[in-house]
């Protein structure tokens, strides 16, 4: 596995040891205090991630109490089971975006792409479920490719979205998974500060519609996926009849998934569409 990921409930060897008296519970009540003032919702969980993290415990609540996204503190983010590695300045993998890696998974690709990848947290769930598959996974974010290094046993690049595939993948990826920005330029200002002030603004800002960056690469995958081979991307669920649209006028056959977390759009490579857009929802 790589260094940078290890499975939901192992600890890292080198957390601290929180310093207090057997049955004292005061300085734990007194850190969930400042958390829940600062806003926090899930203030008696961070408390308790905050105290086994390997760190300077006073540092790392009054930066959290300041805004800073939980995850860039602990330097991990939970996705699919796994503590995948993050880093200040780097996109954290959201809760929404499994199913984008739950669907990766069930189309059992031999060879993924992973473009805007971020950490790879979605390469990195599917490099646990799939040990054989083979991995390409690119970012424009130098941050984020050092980040993804630590998560994948693939190849990671630096790229924006598919400039710096080697031309020896054309027409031999069986996924390409593009976790692209979707965020409307004019939605962004009213993100979570967390987000608007923690994480590259090229990361959430999608253009006039959000689509920007998913028009793009709907227009590219056909040069890279084999016949059946799927585009995989993540919307709001708005947005999706839009982003099935951009699949189809490229020349992928759409389909819509959603569940109670998120939405996703896949686009199977074929040289003839044969029905239009169809969502299905996932329970």
């Amino acid at each position: 596995m790589p260094n940078g990921t290890i499975p939901v409930g192992i600890a890292p060897s080198s957390a601290a040891t929180w310093n207090a008296e057997p049955g004292d519970t005061a300085p734990m009540t007194d850190l969930v205090d400042r958390l829940r003032a600062a806003g926090c919702v899930f203030a008696e969980e961070e408390a308790a991630l905050l105290l086994e993290s390997d760190g300077d415990l006073e540092e790392l609540v009054t930066r959290r109490c300041a805004g800073e996204p939980l995850e860039h503190l602990l330097g991990w983010a939970e996705f699919a089971g796994l503590r995948v590695a993050v880093a200040p300045g780097v996109f954290v993998p959201r809760k929404r975006t499994e199913l984008m890696a739950r669907e990766t998974v069930a189309l059992r690709p031999r060879l993924l792409v992973e473009l805007c990848c971020g950490a790879a947290a979605v390469t990195a769930a599917v490099e646990a479920a799939l040990p054989e598959v083979r991995t390409w996974v690119a970012d424009i974010d130098r941050a984020a490719v050092d980040v993804a290094r630590r998560n994948v046993r693939g190849r990671v690049l630096i790229s924006d979205l598919d400039a710096a595939l080697p031309a020896e993948l054309r027409g031999r990826v069986d996924v390409i998974a593009c976790n692209a920005p979707y965020v409307p330029t004019d939605e962004v200002a009213h993100l979570p500060p967390e987000a608007r002030q923690h994480e590259p603004r090229r990361a959430l800002d999608g253009g006039s519609d959000g689509l920007d960056v998913i028009r793009r690469a709907a227009a590219r995958a056909g040069l890279w996926l084999r016949p059946g081979g799927s585009l995989i991307v993540e919307t709001s669920t708005a947005q999706a009849p839009a982003a099935a649209a951009a699949f189809y006028a490229a020349g992928l056959r759409p389909r819509i998934v959603s569940d109670r977390t998120g939405t996703v759009v896949l686009g199977l490579s074929t040289a003839e569409i044969a029905e239009p857009p169809r969502e299905v929802a996932r329970s």
